[in-house]
């Protein structure tokens, strides 16, 4: 084989190489969910609007959740469930009976708060969901913090929190 020849298949080898391997980065990045460099959330997110007072509900909604949480893992998809408690919502994160404000424990309330609490308390500790609280409702009943569950967090107001969690990409479900 002569110099020049095998020069030039040098070449031919060396860009089809150079394709190749563009290709195979580019196929690389699609298959990882990434687009001209951009990468893509591949996250599930899902914001939970919590402002009613009734127990039966609430644990209807933390049914929900759990089977989401649960189905999400087997399929190993990675998620960012979030639950904002506006206005009554704020019964559900304390174990104050709010007495003297519109939020007054009901015998409803009495009866299954330690079951919802303990419910609450795995989805957070255990399945990664995130409790957030509106400041607004909270500052209004004069309830301290001290007062919330561990791991709730305070956000300045919850509707506002759930319009940007909405920009966000974050899914709205309410049960009803």
């Amino acid at each position: 084989m002569n110099e020049k020849f095998s020069h030039r298949l040098t070449r031919v080898f060396l860009s089809a190489l150079l394709l190749l391997t563009a290709s195979a980065g580019h196929v690389a990045l699609a298959l990882a969910g990434q687009t001209a460099g951009k990468p893509q959330d591949n996250v599930v997110k899902v914001v939970y609007h919590a402002d009613f007072s009734d127990p039966r509900r609430f644990s209807a909604m933390l049914t929900n959740i759990h089977n989401m949480v649960s189905t999400y893992q087997s399929e190993l998809v990675d998620y960012d469930i979030r639950i904002v408690f506006v206005s009554w919502g704020i019964r559900f994160v304390t174990g104050d009976k709010l007495a003297g404000t519109p939020f007054i424990e009901d015998e409803a309330l009495k009866q299954r708060r330690s079951d919802l609490q303990a419910r609450l308390a795995t989805l957070r500790d255990l399945q990664g969901v995130k409790l957030e609280v509106c400041g607004i409702t909270r500052e209004q009943i004069g309830l301290d913090e001290k007062k919330l569950m561990p791991g709730v967090t305070i956000v300045h107001s919850g509707v506002v929190q759930i319009v940007q969690l909405q920009r966000q990409g974050f899914a709205y479900l309410k049960v009803e």
